[in-house]
């Protein structure tokens, strides 16, 4: 039965809350929010806003009792709440225990390794001061990716560590993984989607360039410039990796494509991702309406690709705080083929996630001239104080 009653609860207000809302509303799917201001993006587009914390385990008890199917936007949520609403009968997905995984990077590669999935090699270390002297022990070669076990999330937690000096000023503090650097030749990503009743489907890999200072996908083409073989081996692997978390939903693989032509996985991000924004205009059906159909057990969508696609990501100029303005949008607005999302957020700041476009063309070629010009013309802004 399609039942358009069903309370569906998402933990997080922001940009992937508000457009999990908007996929829902097409089929008048009632969805709640639980943040903690009705002013975030996602605040304006539910069927409700519940102000609260999603770290704090009574407001996610709260919430969750009242809910048919609870899912989230972002996974450093309260999960033993989420644990106890399980126990109660509650649906979750993603699973508490794939969250508890997943949200901790020194848990996520252990888990690789313990599945045979193919990973950077890494070592786990109890701070920076102990990274710091296996560097001058010799146990740990210099460069590395240094990464923060736990709250990393849209570029921060993470550091490039190439020489003595960045050991100096780069280091990140608390428990963490040093990986290896690969000598890459692509940095790709797969959008996987699993049900219930264990239909499972991917979306054609993407490729990704990210911005040097932010650490931020800047953006990404789909198709990804891999052969038909690379291509294959992606979209198994991720399909791999979602029944090995034994996880409902979306799961974004985001994986390296080394020198060699191996690939391995880097991390994953268990909810709508960045790395899927495209198929809202490009693709059969969008990243959004696929978690919807997925954590409520539904027939999961055809993931063709109906047009190549650039997703640009827009944000915030660097130098540029407060009240946010777009300049350039009327012009990008004149070329064929662009679609621009804006999230909604009031404020700007350097490198914030204000917004993307998706460019969508008859070629890939002509899709990323076209959006090379709205990368040049759009612009995130603050407003000059009066």
């Amino acid at each position: 039965m399609f039942d358009t009653t069903k309370k569906i609860g998402i933990l997080g207000g922001g940009q992937l809350g508000k457009m999990l809302c908007l996929a829902a509303a097409e089929w008048d799917f009632k969805t709640y929010i639980l943040d903690a201001s009705a002013d975030y993006p996602a605040g304006a587009v539910s069927t409700g806003f519940v102000t609260g914390d999603f770290n704090n385990y009574d407001d996610v008890m709260r919430f969750g009792q009242d809910m048919d199917v609870l899912t989230i936007e972002i996974e450093h949520v309260n999960t033993v709440a989420l644990h106890a609403l399980v126990a109660a009968g509650k649906a979750v997905h993603p699973s508490p225990v794939a969250l508890d995984i997943i949200k901790d990077k020194g848990l996520q590669k252990d888990f690789y390794q313990q599945h045979g999935i193919p990973t950077a090699p890494y070592r786990l270390y109890e701070d920076e001061k102990q990274l710091r002297k296996a560097v001058q022990s010799g146990e740990r070669t210099l460069p590395f990716v240094q990464k923060s076990r736990t709250a990393g999330y849209d570029g921060r937690g993470v550091a490039v560590i190439r020489n003595e000096d960045d050991l100096d000023s780069k280091l990140l503090p608390g428990p963490c993984v040093a990986e290896d650097m690969i000598e890459m030749q692509a940095e790709i990503a797969v959008i996987a989607a699993r049900s219930p009743s264990n239909e499972v489907s991917v979306f054609p890999a993407v490729e990704m360039d990210f911005h040097p200072e932010a650490n931020l996908v800047e953006w990404l083409v789909c198709p990804a410039r891999i052969s038909p073989l690379v291509e294959a081996e992606a979209e198994a692997l991720a399909e791999r990796v979602i029944r090995a978390y034994d996880l409902c939903g979306l799961l974004a693989v985001e994986m390296f494509l080394d020198k060699e032509g191996n690939l391995l996985v880097n991390e994953v991000a268990p909810r709508p991702h960045n790395s899927g924004h495209h198929t809202i205009d490009s693709a059969s059906t969008s990243q959004y309406q696929q978690h919807l159909r997925a954590i409520c057990d539904m027939p999961l969508g055809a993931t063709t690709q109906l047009q190549p696609a650039v997703m640009v990501n827009l944000l915030g100029e660097p130098g540029h705080s407060g009240p946010v303005q777009y300049a350039g949008a009327a012009e990008c607005l004149h070329l064929e083929g662009v679609h621009i999302h804006l999230y909604g957020k009031a404020e700007t700041r350097p490198y914030r996630k204000m917004g993307h476009v998706t460019v969508c063309a008859e070629t890939l070629e002509d899709a990323i001239k076209k959006a090379k010009m709205v990368k040049a013309k759009l612009k995130v802004l603050s407003k000059p104080s009066v």
